[in-house]
């Protein structure tokens, strides 16, 4: 019985990070003017387990690709799949082109302009 049940798993270990995780992962660590002895050095591995898990060489545990981006200020969280579209959304109206996103503060969901016009304003509304 125990060989069906192994026969039926499938193995879910990566072969690689994808791309694009690996690729904000070194744009991250640019963008912080470290070089990848510096994130090593933060983190606790040498400077050749950065440059394979940024090449796809490596795949890091769970715990390790964590304790990367939390040192970069950034985080992984779990999305319900329906979900990632407008997180994804909000992601990208967030780092706008313009070069305010990230450091720009501005609410989570959007204000009308009719909601910053004082009440007594709304000569049409009952």
């Amino acid at each position: 019985m125990a060989e069906d049940i192994k026969k039926d798993i499938k193995s879910l270990r990566l072969e690689a990070l994808p791309e694009d995780m690996r690729r904000a992962l070194k744009q991250v660590r640019e963008k912080h003017g470290w070089s990848q002895r510096n994130l090593a050095s933060r983190v606790g591995l040498t400077q050749k387990h950065i440059s394979g898990i940024e090449s796809g060489k490596i795949v890091p545990r769970y715990d390790t690709l964590l304790e990367l981006v939390r040192i970069l200020d950034w985080d992984l969280m779990m999305v319900p799949r329906a979900l990632i579209p407008a997180v994804q959304s909000m992601i990208r109206d967030h780092l706008r082109p313009d070069g305010r996103g990230e450091s720009e503060e501005r609410p989570l969901y959007a204000i009308d302009n009719d909601e910053l016009e004082p009440q007594e304003h709304r000569e049409d509304e009952l």
